[in-house]
């Protein structure tokens, strides 16, 4: 895709999301995630079900995590754990929250382009002390749903999608036909590439250079249907980039240009089968991020409810 056709449907999804007001002050695509819809999506319960779509946080350096998260106990001392009386076991936990390898969520801060964040906020809003707007501060009463899992390896009849390899609309309207599901206004979207499958069966990879994701086009598909988060196992982003001279353009387009909060390295390998046992694809997810004041994102672990 060429820069000039990239700028073009930037442009096209901005105008688009720039007339979607707020609603109960959350801004961006979370304005379609009217109380209606909450209300609505509490019906998707019919199992009493939780499946977690986050994966373990990762301790251990790998090619697609060079700094990973650090979890130290602190408490109890050696000597404390033989003696008598009452002791407590502590720790600290310390996380890149951006990285290839552990669940995130995409605060609309995230993205700077040509000075500005997300709806014209300027950059300069991102200080060294934190974000003074647009920040995960937004989503402090997190979000709760519809959730809707399109699996495009099993739409294909292959275990993963390769590292380079798209998602298209095409592949995402086939999904839902396939599946018996359609996405609607105000869902989370979660579509699956089998990034984690192959991370378990093949071992890690440095997925920064390598992996599969929507393809920018795909990302028009979100519009229409008006959904109001994007997820997927990978980073949502295909690398090497489809776009000449824009390393992320999902990222862009989704986040920048129409408010959509992602969430990045989820896994759905314990989803899969439970949606392919009750016969649905569609189901209550709430997603509940840490309250870091002024943060560009959170790791993250969204339950969905069947």
């Amino acid at each position: 895709m060429t820069a000039h056709a990239f700028r073009a449907l930037y442009d096209r999804l901005r105008s688009r999301a720039a007339a979607q007001p707020a609603v109960d002050g959350r801004c961006g695509a979370l304005g379609r995630l009217t109380p209606e819809r909450v209300a609505a999506a509490a019906a998707e319960v019919r199992l009493g079900r939780t499946v977690s779509l986050a994966a373990p946080v990762e301790t251990v350096p790998g090619p697609d995590d060079p700094e990973p998260a650090v979890h130290r106990m602190t408490g109890p001392a050696p000597d404390d754990l033989d003696a008598g009386g009452l002791h407590f076991a502590t720790d600290r936990f310390a996380m890149n929250v951006h990285g290839d390898a552990d669940s995130h969520l995409d605060a609309l801060c995230h993205v700077v382009l040509d000075g500005e964040l997300y709806g014209g906020v300027p950059a300069s809003t991102v200080t060294p002390e934190g974000a003074r707007a647009l920040s995960v501060d937004l989503v402090a009463d997190g979000i709760v749903g519809r959730g809707v899992l399109l699996d495009i390896p099993r739409l294909r009849g292959v275990p993963w999608l390769e590292p380079g390899d798209h998602v298209t609309a095409a592949d995402l309207m086939a999904a839902e036909a396939a599946q018996g599901v359609r996405v609607g206004p105000g869902d989370l979207l979660f579509v699956r590439t089998g990034h984690r499958l192959r991370r378990t069966e093949l071992g890690p990879w440095n997925a920064a250079t390598a992996r599969t994701g929507l393809h920018p086009t795909a990302v028009e598909f979100l519009a229409e249907r008006e959904v109001s988060v994007l997820g997927g196992d990978g980073n949502n982003d295909t690398a090497p980039s489809a776009v000449q001279g824009v390393s992320f353009p999902v990222h862009v387009l989704a986040i920048h240009a129409m408010g959509i909060h992602l969430m990045d390295y989820l896994q759905f390998e314990d989803l899969v089968p439970v949606c392919v046992r009750a016969g649905r694809w569609s189901f209550l997810c709430a997603v509940a991020p840490l309250r870091l004041p002024g943060a560009t994102g959170s790791p993250v672990n969204p339950i969905a409810v069947l």
